[in-house]
């Protein structure tokens, strides 16, 4: 009884210091910007910016596009990896790792240094340097989607139910889209939102490539204004954490999961 009341004090203990650290910071900012005057004068002014409202889909529909990406190529590589050839999986985890070695400024100056150029000048037109910028986000989300992804596989058995699905005469593609993604649902949403929450914060590489994304705003805002940087902080914050709501509710009902029969 002793160690169970010492261990439910230290666990508490280190709760608090985690919540005093995430949330003092956050209460600070939310202080600061509520000090325009009137109150809630720096929230209106930056919803009624158009800029914050075309940064902020900007950055939406990149991030999503990055996704989508992410997901093509990552979910693929892990099924693959953990069902044919797993001794490659530390490879393919060090390969995922680059990110958090390279720099995002020397990521940058590479694929501009590279596709700036013929026979592939990306840089030439807006959707070239958005479509670089989505490449660019791919990499920098590598680390958290395939981690993601590759514990959602490791969670269930993909080679009974790869089996069991190719036993029914099931293809590679309807394994994927009918067996397997299903079974990971949540962990794709982790990875997605994840990799959502990177495209929203990120700066360096929107801003090299020219792009209205929603961190070069910030940036920006921050340099002309005081109390809106603080409000939109606290708005892309609200942001996160309905995100993370939706990755709840989507988790609680998503507990059944989906037989090989529906691979017919």
């Amino acid at each position: 009884m002793r160690r169970r009341r010492r261990s439910s004090i230290a666990w508490w203990l280190v709760f608090l210091v985690a919540f005093l650290y995430f949330f003092v910071p956050l209460y600070a900012t939310l202080d600061f910007s509520l000090k325009a005057k009137p109150a809630f004068a720096a929230y209106t002014h930056t919803f009624a910016d158009a800029k914050f409202v075309g940064s902020l889909l900007y950055s939406l529909v990149v991030g999503l596009l990055t996704i989508v990406a992410s997901l093509g190529l990552v979910v693929p590589t892990a099924y693959w990896v953990q069902l044919r050839v797993p001794r490659a999986r530390s490879i393919v985890e060090f390969v995922t790792l680059l990110p958090f070695v390279i720099p995002p400024v020397v990521l940058v100056f590479g694929l501009i240094r590279v596709y700036s150029r013929p026979p592939v000048p990306f840089t030439h037109t807006d959707l070239g340097s958005t479509a670089l910028l989505v490449f660019g986000y791919v990499v920098l989300s590598l680390p958290y989607m395939y981690r993601s992804v590759d514990a959602g596989l490791r969670a269930i058995d993909i080679r009974s139910l790869t089996e069991a699905a190719q036993s029914m005469g099931a293809s590679w593609p309807l394994i994927l889209w009918r067996i397997i993604l299903p079974n990971i649902r949540v962990a794709l949403i982790s990875g997605a939102f994840l990799t959502l929450a990177i495209v929203l914060g990120e700066f360096t590489i929107a801003s090299f490539l020219a792009r209205p994304a929603f961190g070069p705003y910030l940036n920006l805002l921050s340099n002309q204004k005081a109390y809106e940087p603080a409000a939109a902080s606290i708005i892309s914050f609200a942001l996160t954490w309905l995100a993370m709501i939706v990755i709840a509710l989507v988790g609680r009902g998503s507990r059944t999961r989906v037989q090989v029969g529906g691979a017919h």
